[in-house]
This record gives structure tokens, sequence and C-alpha cells, in this order.
């Protein structure tokens, strides 16, 4: 086990100078694979209206009137 077989320094993702493997030495042939993403899902439109609105321009006046 060496700087050599470590799968950032094979990928060219190591910065640092080492001759021995440091604390996030991982082997090559782990094939190191970010975790799987959830899944975006868009929920289907319940309502066909909104809750709640502004009075239109009518409703308005007749409450000040």
């Amino acid at each position: 086990m060496s700087c050599e077989d470590c799968f950032f320094r094979v990928n060219l993702l190591c910065a640092l100078d080492l001759t021995e493997p440091c604390a996030t030495f991982r082997p090559h042939e782990a094939q190191l694979q970010p975790p799987q993403q959830m899944r975006l899902v868009f929920r289907q439109e319940r309502r066909s209206r909104a809750a709640w609105a502004f009075p239109s321009a009518q409703e308005q006046a007749a409450l000040h009137a």
C-alpha cells in the first residue's frame, strides 16, 4: 500500500506530496462513486384555483362605496 496505489493519486486529485499513504487513502480498485441523488418528483396540482385571492377591482369598489 503506497500513495501510488491511491484512487486520488491515480486520478490526479491528490495535492499532497507524501511518500506514505495519508488518512484519506482509498485503494484505486475501489472505484469510488458519489452516492445516488434523490429524484425530484413533481406532484400533480390538486386544486383548480387558489385557496385565497385578492378581491377584484369591482369587489374592492363595492366595499368602499
